[in-house]
């Protein structure tokens, strides 16, 4: 097999937010089959209840039904709320929370300058 015979599949991921709490992955994989092929729908959910968390992705095959979906669903109404869809951002190193090489440390403030009182005892 020559590397001229491999063929580069380059997928887009498409990040959609205020969706119902109702949605789910079949419903957002159905949503976008009318625009293309869908490799794969997640509704991203609370780690503690299971719930929703109103947005998800969609990993769309090829990039010309990718743009066409964005540009028919971005601002449409579906399930009483008007959904938002755009190309996702790559994920950053870390995956979110505080900077891990902050040196800010939280707290309740304190710490600065420490004075020098006269011991009187």
């Amino acid at each position: 097999m020559h590397l001229n015979q491999f063929i580069l599949i380059f997928m887009v991921n498409i990040f959609v937010s205020n969706l119902s709490f109702k949605f789910n992955e079949d419903s957002l994989n159905q949503l976008f089959q009318n625009y293309g092929t869908v490799n794969s729908s997640k509704i991203i959910t609370d780690k503690f209840t299971g719930k929703s968390r109103g947005f998800g992705f969609v990993e769309m095959a090829n990039d010309d039904e990718a743009n066409t979906a964005i540009e028919a669903l971005n601002e449409s109404e579906h399930d009483g709320r008007n959904i938002s869809v755009s190309v996702a951002k790559p994920r950053t190193e870390g995956g979110g929370g505080r900077d891990r090489n902050s040196s800010s440390r939280g707290g309740y403030g304190g710490g600065g300058e420490r004075r020098n009182y006269d011991k009187k005892w």
